[in-house]
């Protein structure tokens, strides 16, 4: 597909220095101007100061000016201002307010890794050595972005906003809930969701395996065992391997690894599921404040209160 990546995201937070902390310590390298980097995606994460947690921006990457000007185009036909130039475009999702960019940039050509050996019954594969993932002693450092989630109150607009105008790809539905979106082999880049306010509900950041799940979760619960939110699991939708913890700002992140990827269009089909697969396959269930976190009250209040 033209549209290639999510490239980066930039974050509303009340209070930058320990949001900024979080993420260093979550395994974002910090830069420049309120950016974090990842370890192959470089500077994805941009922190900013606003009155209340919310997803300011988000940046997707595409393969040539062509790209633009079809999304310009498409974007024009819903009805809707587009800043444009010939390697850049600029438009605001109109339900959500959150700003969508699209620029002329290079395809995430990610170094593959060889896969550890696992024993398994009748393969004893590591012969007689130790699984190499408890000798890991370097910090976890997440490889990419992934995707983030963001709640709108009229789910079928936004939806209808990132597919018919930005150009995604439905990968998978819940019905009357969220779609799973695409802008590269990733299953899903964008997740919206149907809620009683717009709201940035988590964002997701790609490691090695289950292990670096894990190793990571323990390392920042080790620091502050309130961080914790939902995890170790396993979701069906999109297959992967989750925990999910929660920033200082209230916003949760993931750790993931192991997503489906879809990269041929043709033989991946996209399915309606329930919502009894809408969440998770395995693992502990979900706490209620992963449904509804615990500031949503006070985020419809303030939305309430907007001019």
């Amino acid at each position: 597909m033209a549209l290639h990546r999510l490239a980066s995201l930039t974050m509303g937070v009340p209070d930058l220095a320990p949001a900024i902390a979080y993420y260093r310590d979550f395994g974002l390298r910090p830069e420049a101007d309120g950016w974090l980097s990842t370890a192959d995606g470089g500077r994805q994460l941009r922190l900013v100061t606003t009155p209340t947690r919310r997803l300011v921006e988000l940046e997707i990457g595409v393969d040539d000016p062509d790209d633009v000007a079809r999304m310009s185009r498409s974007l024009r036909a819903l009805d809707l201002e587009v800043s444009a130039a010939e390697d850049r475009l600029s438009v605001r999702e109109p339900i959500s307010g959150v700003r969508v960019v699209a620029r002329v940039a290079d395809r995430l050509d990610q170094p593959s890794l060889p896969a550890p050996p696992y024993n398994a019954p009748g393969d004893p594969a590591r012969g007689a050595t130790r699984a190499p993932a408890i000798l890991r002693e370097t910090p976890v450092r997440p490889r990419k972005l992934g995707h983030v989630v963001i709640g709108s109150i009229d789910q079928p607009a936004t939806e209808r906003f990132f597919t018919e105008g930005v150009g995604l790809k439905v990968s998978d539905v819940v019905p009357g809930m969220a779609a799973f979106m695409r802008c590269s082999t990733d299953h899903h880049n964008v997740l919206v969701s149907q809620a009683p306010v717009n709201f940035l509900h988590h964002t997701s950041w790609q490691v090695e395996d289950v292990d670096e799940i894990g190793r990571g979760a323990t390392a920042m619960l080790r620091e502050n065992p309130g961080r914790h939110v939902w995890g170790l699991g396993r979701h069906h939708i999109g297959s992967n391997f989750f925990w999910y913890l929660k920033d200082p700002a209230g916003t949760f992140s993931e750790y993931y690894s192991d997503l489906d990827c879809v990269v041929d269009d043709a033989l991946w089909k996209p399915e309606v599921w329930d919502a009894a697969h809408s969440l998770y396959s395995w693992g502990p269930p979900p706490p209620p404040s992963f449904i509804e976190p615990d500031d949503l009250a006070a985020l419809m209040a303030g939305a309430h209160r907007a001019p």
